[in-house]
């Protein structure tokens, strides 16, 4: 949380600001030739994403033919488009399949939720499958990040926004154990970091959440815009006397201040993540709580000219499986239906509902993603354990064809059986959707070359 002493150090010493809040430059993508259909279609992306590891069984792909030991306590029930059913415990989302693409045969084989989340934030295959390794400025970067420095290589106008960050994430980072890798610009840098938000909802998941607080946009009392605009110019004009300029991360630094200051004196800027401009009864639909007032901040966001804006649906810390996220190695069932479904069934249905009366759904691609799904076979805690052999994934707007299924996992939902794929080519529908070739090479802050994405985008569109 940005505090009023910490507002006051910055604007004092003029380089505080940019260590709780880095910015990056924005711009646009160009088209690259690709013939593939909803290319382009999408001009943000939304993404809802069930840390811990949501049972796919228990939600978008159940097995009510299985045994009990694998279909588990909870029934199918039928959604708006007649054939396809999913779990009981997301009755809203059900009743709106017709706009959902499901996927149902995503598989990797990292069993650790660092590793297994680093695989689907950034696209790429972990150095480490098993275990937790220290992030580095080496790790890849994330889905956000990837997305601003395609838009940034591109150019195009339409992206362009000076006061506002090209990549979002809410509530809080995720950890387990340490911070959870691949969430930052990686070899990309500070320039190209995500920025964290905390929406003011009132409300927290149970479990350790680090760095969970709102941010704080207005000014203290006695503290006036010309008072801070006095120090900004100071500021600069001290940089000027000693030179200015330095390193990468010397200027990634001082953009961030920049933007930093843009954000706390520009009005429109400080709407774009206030809560209180949605009507009381908008923000019922998405529900007073933290899940749902962040989809909402998300959708705030994204309208308001952010290409990539990152939702984690549950706890920041899985705090040893305890607490309110999907890691449901025991009591799966009471956790599902009492705490994580809900919150994530009533957010989800209230920004389809959103999106599609703004007239913007088409625009907004909106995605469900996780870092694995879990056992078929239930434990003797009552529990499903960690399972990236095969889970579930889905997709709407952006130019996804709603109501259909991707792709099948065998009768218990073990293996895929049918269009196996991977999280690279969940990326790789991605940016199919915003416009960005998956071959577009973006460099390091060394120089060096990578391959944004090495999938194949999905038949959705």
């Amino acid at each position: 949380m940005l505090n009023r002493r910490q507002f006051i150090q910055m604007g004092a010493m003029g380089l505080s600001l940019p260590q709780w809040i880095s910015l990056g430059a924005q711009a646009a993508p160009t088209r690259h030739g690709s013939s593939g259909g909803g290319f382009g279609k999408a001009k943000s992306c939304i993404v809802l994403f069930a840390w811990g590891g949501i049972s796919h069984i228990d939600t978008w792909d159940p097995k009510p033919e299985a045994s009990r030991e694998i279909r588990g306590e909870f029934n199918p029930i039928r959604t708006s488009v007649p054939g396809i059913h999913i779990g009981e415990h997301l009755p809203r989302l059900a009743q709106r399949i017709h706009q959902v693409a499901l996927v149902r045969s995503v598989t990797h084989q990292a069993p650790s939720h660092r590793s297994a989340a680093y695989w689907n934030l950034t696209g790429q295959a972990p150095p480490n499958l098993v275990g937790n390794w220290p992030a580095t400025r080496l790790d890849h970067p994330c889905l956000g990040s990837l997305t601003m420095a395609a838009l940034e290589s591109a150019g195009d106008p339409r992206w362009a926004h000076s006061l506002l960050p090209s990549s979002v994430c809410l509530p809080y980072p995720m950890a387990d154990g340490g911070r959870a890798n691949g969430q930052d610009g990686g070899f990309l840098g500070l320039k190209h970091d995500p920025v964290i938000v905390h929406p003011r909802s009132g409300a927290d998941y149970k479990g350790v959440s680090p760095h969970s607080s709102p941010l704080e946009l207005e000014l203290p009392p006695g503290l006036e815009p010309a008072r801070i605009h006095r120090l900004r110019d100071l500021t600069l004009a001290l940089e000027r006397a000693r030179g200015g300029g330095g390193t990468l991360e010397t200027d990634a630094y001082v953009r961030a201040r920049d933007k930093a200051y843009d954000m706390v004196l520009n009005p429109a800027v400080r709407d774009a993540y206030s809560l209180d401009r949605e009507p009381a009864r908008l923000r019922e639909a998405y529900g007073h709580h933290v899940c749902g007032q962040s989809v909402m901040m998300a959708r705030r966001l994204s309208e308001a000219g952010i290409p990539m804006v990152t939702v984690y649906c549950s706890a920041g810390d899985l705090n040893g499986s305890v607490g309110d996220h999907f890691d449901t190695h025991g009591d799966n069932f009471n956790r599902l239906k009492n705490a994580m479904l809900p919150p994530l069934d009533q957010a989800s249905a209230a920004l389809l509902d959103d999106l599609e009366q703004r007239g913007t759904l088409g625009e907004t691609l909106v995605c469900w993603l996780t870092e694995f799904g879990r056992t078929p076979k239930i434990n003797g805690a009552a529990g499903r354990d960690h399972y990236p052999n095969c889970y579930s994934v889905a997709f709407a707007g952006g130019g996804v064809r709603g109501g259909q299924v991707y792709g099948a996992s065998d009768r218990i939902g073990a293996e895929p059986a049918e269009s196996g794929c991977g999280p690279e080519d969940l990326h790789a529908t991605i940016f199919q959707s915003l416009g960005i070739d998956p071959g577009t090479t973006i460099h390091a802050m060394d120089g060096r070359p990578f391959p944004l994405c090495a999938g194949k985008a999905l038949a959705l569109f």
